[in-house]
């Protein structure tokens, strides 16, 4: 069941979504050769509890840390470590904030230096696919045209859009109804309403969509070793349209 929500309830989620936005803006200001993803993850975590707020990743059906680092061929849930950044990596920056029992959920591919041109487009194009799903998310629309933006650009573009991974409602619980997958036809599944709230989040692979789970239970990876992006908002439904909570500082309506 798809959990629709009040004014007062999204503007709850606006405070916890900001809070993700200025956590993830900062990060990706503190992306540098050397500096390691551990040290992300421990800044996240602090900016988040000083805040008032809880990382909502941390502890979620037994995962360790308080953002997702993944690196290059890392999809999605990567492990924050030791490792080092270094030139020419992409690193796919995944945060939850839990405010006022509402969370807030984001994420972001920063590129490390001077990055390959053809890694910097895969970047540019599923920020383009996340942009183009949320023109979607308008009252009398449906999820299949959600999935569909992404799946058209993505394809147009020569690239993949991961299938075993998808978006998700999102509101008390990180993950509510409906699953958002990133492909589908448009004008089928389920309409979109005023009051629902959605974390969509491109995954986009330079090469093939088959996936592979590590050996950690967590980090996703590209079957064929290939770079991917990934890119998140937290996005508000009203009668107006599109409301993207996940900014640092103001909302904007696409």
């Amino acid at each position: 069941m798809i959990i629709g929500k009040s004014k007062r309830e999204i503007e709850k989620m606006r405070a916890s979504g900001q809070l993700v936005g200025r956590v993830l803006q900062t990060l990706r200001e503190m992306v540098e050769p050397g500096i390691t993803t551990m040290e992300l993850d421990r800044e996240a975590e602090k900016m988040i509890r000083d805040a008032g707020a809880l990382p909502t990743f941390k502890g979620y059906n037994g995962f360790p840390y308080s953002i997702c680092a993944s690196v290059n061929e890392q999809i999605v849930h990567g492990f924050p470590s030791d490792y080092k950044l270094k030139e020419g990596d992409i690193f796919s920056i995944d945060c939850g904030a839990t405010l006022e029992g509402f969370v807030g959920d984001s994420a972001t591919t920063v590129p490390v230096g001077k990055v390959d041109d053809e890694w910097l487009k895969l970047i540019q194009v599923t920020e383009e696919c996340l942009e183009r799903a949320i023109r979607q998310c308008h009252p009398g629309n449906h999820l299949g045209d959600i999935g569909w933006a992404v799946q058209e650009h993505a394809e147009a573009n020569g690239y993949s859009v991961v299938r075993d991974y998808v978006g998700h409602g999102i509101g008390r619980r990180m993950h509510e109804d409906p699953q958002i997958p990133n492909y589908g036809r448009p004008g089928l599944g389920p309409k979109i309403k005023a009051g629902y709230v959605f974390a969509i989040e491109p995954m986009v692979n330079l090469g093939s969509h088959y996936t592979k789970l590590l050996n950690d239970g967590w980090t996703v990876v590209t079957l064929d070793g290939l770079p991917s992006a990934h890119a998140e908002h937290t996005i508000a439904i009203t009668e107006d349209g599109p409301e993207v909570l996940t900014l640092a500082a103001s909302t904007v309506s696409v």
